[in-house]
């Protein structure tokens, strides 16, 4: 079954699609980052303003430098040593969907340890937006079933994996690193 949604899931993917799917965290809106119409119609869907930043996930830390053009030593460690879910903001993304990168030239990445997720990018050989399966300014779905029906009606695909799971999962907690391997919190 994972096997048969993971090849469902690329075949939207691959022709711009969005995704709704399960994560590390909680249910995401996805779609190819370096897809700049894919990104588009996310954002519309989400009726979220371009401005406002995207995650994307990598299956692992060897492909941060093909989406970033410098990273700090520390971000391998917090990557390695996290005990739950983190998306690091690195300045100078590149290789990216202009839409995906934040106006100061930031993007937020996320190593996804889940097997659905790891193995979709994996599969794809490209970074997977991820961003919270709700409307811009509503409550993120702590579940599958608290997905509004105009969210469910809008994709492309809705993932059959884990839709049954009830225990609410949270967003990722969220760094920022900086020169020389500074770092703040955004989202504990």
């Amino acid at each position: 079954m994972l096997t048969q949604e993971i090849d469902k899931a690329l075949e939207v993917l691959r022709d711009g699609g969005v995704i709704l799917y399960p994560t590390d965290t909680i249910w995401g809106l996805g779609c190819d980052a370096t897809n700049s119409t894919a990104v588009k119609k996310l954002l519309d869907i989400k009726r979220r303003p371009a401005e406002k930043s995207l995650i994307i996930l990598l299956d692992t830390d060897n492909k941060l430098a093909a989406y970033v053009n410098d990273i700090p030593d520390v971000a391998y460690d917090l990557i390695e040593y996290a005990e739950k879910p983190l998306t690091l903001i690195f300045d100078g993304a590149k290789n990216l969907a202009p839409e995906v990168i934040n106006a100061d030239g930031s993007v937020g990445i996320r190593i996804v340890k889940h097997d659905f997720c790891t193995a979709l990018v994996q599969r794809f050989r490209k970074p997977v937006v991820s961003t919270s399966a709700n409307l811009s300014g509503q409550p993120s779905p702590a579940t599958f079933d608290d997905i509004s029906e105009e969210i469910l009606s809008a994709v492309d695909l809705v993932v059959d994996f884990e839709q049954e799971l009830r225990a609410p999962k949270t967003p990722s907690t969220i760094m920022k690193l900086g020169a020389g391997g500074q770092f703040s919190f955004i989202r504990k």
